[in-house]
């Protein structure tokens, strides 16, 4: 890809209008100073003092901040966050990006805000050392008037949106915002808007989705087609070919070391490496990364390869930023892309 060319693709990011629907959590850094550590007088177990606080849009909101970060026109939040403190700095943090339109985000007292806690010990001249996270869930089904809401979104956004994003982060099968009666609603408007682009990604494995475009790693690529997960490139991407054209819609592997596959249907698959490594790394966010990138570039009219691409590139500018949850920028990507 030539300066021209991502000029182009680039150049039309500010006009799309992106769905972005699933669990959108609260990701909070405890930064820990090992200098002041104490002894607690009650137990008498070390205690660790926080010197900084900060928060920002984890899950669904880590692909916003990269989509805020492309330069995306207007995003649309589709989910909820609970009626408690979390939920208050989350909706906050989301407000933050000048591109969002939060008219489809909503707080439920019949719902907690998912989020993440990471203590990090900050030491002068050392790596962010990361403690055992502390995690708030759902545990319980979601309400059905809360899943009526949602889909009551879904279906006024398809008419208005290039694209549309799902992310499904939580572990246990209908606790989060793709829960049974939003599928039902997103195989509907698969059905009603033919030509919308959907992409998705599911850290419970693509098998449940209705028929939209999929994102996935080689684990859940081998589980879903019962494929073997130590078939030569080759193979895989002839593979995904085949899950294509079998779905009707684009298939997406990421290989972590060796890069990304994927196709279209009717187009022969394509791998595309991934970026060499320029020091220490952090993977954390990368994955939300590329799901940004390929759904901005496809909608904005980029090729199959050409999406994942600039996808891997982006990857590698948030692999190299440690102790966060990072983002790739069209500035972080061009120098990338334009070099090959």
């Amino acid at each position: 890809m030539n300066g021209e060319r991502f000029a182009e693709l680039a150049g039309r990011y500010s006009e799309l209008r992106v769905a972005l629907v699933g669990d959108f959590c609260l990701d909070r850094y405890l930064e820990i100073d090992p200098a002041r550590a104490e002894t607690s007088i009650e137990t008498g177990l070390e205690v660790f003092n926080v010197a900084r606080v900060r928060s920002q849009p984890g899950g669904c909101g880590t692909i916003l901040n990269n989509l805020s970060a492309l330069g995306a026109g207007t995003v649309f939040p589709v989910g909820f966050a609970g009626e408690d403190g979390e939920g208050y700095e989350l909706m906050h943090a989301l407000g933050q990006a000048g591109c969002v339109d939060l008219g489809h985000f909503f707080q439920t007292s019949e719902r907690r805000t998912f989020s993440y806690t990471k203590p990090l010990v900050m030491e002068s001249g050392r790596s962010p050392k990361e403690l055992n996270r502390l995690d708030f869930k759902n545990w319980s089904p979601t309400p059905k008037p809360v899943q009526e809401q949602i889909a009551s979104s879904l279906y006024a956004l398809a008419k208005q949106v290039d694209v549309m994003v799902l992310l499904e982060q939580v572990d246990e099968a209908d606790t989060g915002v793709l829960a049974g009666g939003v599928l039902e609603a997103l195989n509907q408007i698969r059905h009603d808007h033919p030509e919308l682009l959907i992409l998705a990604d599911s850290r419970r494995g693509p098998a449940h989705f209705p028929s939209v475009g999929l994102k996935m790693n080689r684990e859940e690529f081998t589980g879903l087609t019962g494929e073997s997960a130590d078939m030569p490139l080759a193979e895989l991407c002839a593979a995904i070919g085949r899950l294509a054209a079998e779905r009707g819609q684009a298939v997406f592997v990421s290989l972590s070391e060796d890069g990304i596959a994927g196709a279209r249907p009717g187009e022969a698959p394509e791998h595309v490496p991934c970026q060499p490594l320029r020091g220490e790394i952090d993977i954390v966010g990368a994955g939300d990364s590329v799901m940004a990138n390929l759904a901005m570039a496809l909608a904005a009219g980029a090729g199959t390869s050409e999406a994942m691409t600039l996808a891997m590139a982006a990857a590698s500018v948030v692999v190299h930023q440690l102790g966060t949850t990072g983002t790739a920028s069209q500035q972080d990507i061009r120098p990338l892309v334009c070099a090959y």
